[in-house]
């Protein structure tokens, strides 16, 4: 054991901005006598906790969660909610246009709108979580068109916030001021050729110091840049196929970092370092809607799309020990999910079918489907502390239900949105015990956490 007789360590850290690693000293010393050679590699040993231990962690908001599988690590939450609802905290209007998500890290909320269709301009609006708004600021020209409004959920890392707008644009900004740090544009800056039919719509891959996103286009398809300065640090060339409407994820497969992302016409794995891109599979359907981000487990990456051809519905895929190759599982052409997500728990898929319009269990190893239910409209779903989260995109209802293969989906309780535009598209939020709603023009908070 460690004997302060004979070592003293200090360790001072100086208080650095929240975007860069503690600058950390580490003096050690010795004191007066040594009595045997092991106490000798002590400081050699205690070097990797020491600098484990003081490491900062980035605060990360992201999309559908931390891992962007639609699971939220949140404890303590209502199983069951009042006959009317959770309680509303508060509520803001005047959002403008809009389908993106919010996104909440420490006491601040962030969410996007189109402020009007002449200007097309988009807007960042930033709340306290007690509902004050402490301020508005556009950012750039957003998507006017086919169902006009801000697609991408924000993404906020520590001070600064990542907007992808349905322009084909990613802003960095500061989440203090909101004032533009960079931005980078796909057409002026990646070569590609026009904005995507119903705008850009992925939230942008962090990894560390990288930024990672999908332009689309033979030169520049996948790029990673830095996030701090909006510099190229790798780019990853495509075969001719635009982009899609999902965002990438980033896996480790033994050991191999892997970026899997989507265009237009199919799949791939990219090295997260070099930008080498592993594999690529072809998943090319009528409509070339990929509107919902990929799913990754057990070594096997799932892909659900769109569409009535062939290539719709569901696919998964297994990856070799190395990562560098893909091999077919299985394909589930009659289960068809334009864009609610799916949640993966054990050995089950859980969802709504977009044609079917009722909630499915499907066997993740087989892609049969189990059980299925009609109980409630279908749309997206997340999932928390052993319930889920199902929000009915046509009838604007939200539900709290739990579900297993034998006895499909169970709702438990449910409310319908009392506000708000448009379509019921944004994915919900679940955040300190706070449930976020966004519909359009509105964004509503409900407090679910459990009664103690």
């Amino acid at each position: 054991m460690f004997n302060a007789e004979f070592y003293r360590v200090q360790t001072v850290i100086s208080d650095h901005r929240e975007d860069t690693n503690p600058l950390i000293n580490i003096n050690l010393a010795l004191l007066t006598k040594t009595k045997t050679m092991k106490y000798f590699f002590f400081p050699i040993l205690l070097f990797p906790f020491i600098m484990a231990s003081c490491q900062k962690q980035a605060k990360i908001s992201d999309w559908r969660g931390p891992n962007r599988d639609g699971i939220y690590m949140e404890k303590g939450l209502m199983q069951k909610w009042p006959d009317e609802g959770p309680d509303l905290l508060w509520s803001a209007n005047g959002l403008g246009y809009g389908h993106s998500s919010v996104a909440v890290i420490g006491d601040r909320v962030f969410v996007t709108g189109l402020k009007d269709t002449i200007a097309s301009m988009g807007a960042l609006f930033v709340f306290d979580t007690q509902g004050t708004r402490l301020y508005e600021k556009e950012y750039g020209k957003d998507f006017s068109l086919n169902f006009h409004g801000t697609r991408s959920a924000p993404v906020v890392v520590d001070d600064r916030i990542y907007i992808e707008s349905g322009m084909g644009a990613v802003y960095c900004l500061d989440t203090e001021t909101g004032e533009e740090i960079w931005a980078k544009d796909f057409i002026k800056d990646f070569g590609v050729d026009s904005v995507i039919q119903f705008g850009y719509s992925e939230s942008v891959l962090i990894d560390g110091d990288q930024l990672i996103c999908v332009p689309g286009g033979k030169e520049n398809n996948v790029v990673a840049l830095n996030r701090f300065t909006g510099e190229t640090i790798w780019s990853c060339p495509g075969e001719g196929e635009i982009a899609t409407y999902n965002s990438p994820i980033l896996i480790e497969h033994n050991g191999l970092k892997l970026v899997v992302a989507m265009t237009s016409e199919s799949v791939m794995g990219i090295d997260a370092k070099t930008g080498e891109k592993y594999w690529r599979v072809e998943q090319v359907q009528q409509n070339r809607i990929h509107a919902n981000t990929p799913l990754y487990a057990d070594g096997k990456i799932l892909v659900v799309t769109a569409g009535r051809t062939k290539n719709s519905g569901m696919v998964q895929f297994q990856l070799a020990e190395d990562g560098k190759s893909v091999s077919e599982v299985w394909r589930n052409n009659k289960f068809i999910n334009l864009m609610g997500g799916l949640i993966q728990m054990d050995t089950c898929l859980y969802g709504s079918s977009y044609l079917k319009k009722d909630w499915q269990v499907i066997n993740w190893n087989t892609g049969e489907t189990l059980n299925q239910n009609k109980e409630f409209g279908g749309g997206s779903v997340i999932y928390a502390d052993k319930r889920f989260y199902c929000y009915a995109e046509r009838e604007g209802e939200v539900a709290l239900a739990k579900a297993d293969p034998e006895e499909g989906f169970e709702i438990i309780s449910r409310f319908s949105v009392p506000m708000g535009t448009a379509e019921h598209w944004a994915h919900l939020v679940i955040h300190n015990g706070v449930l976020y709603v966004r519909h359009g023009d509105s964004l509503m908070a409900y407090n679910i956490k459990a009664k103690a």
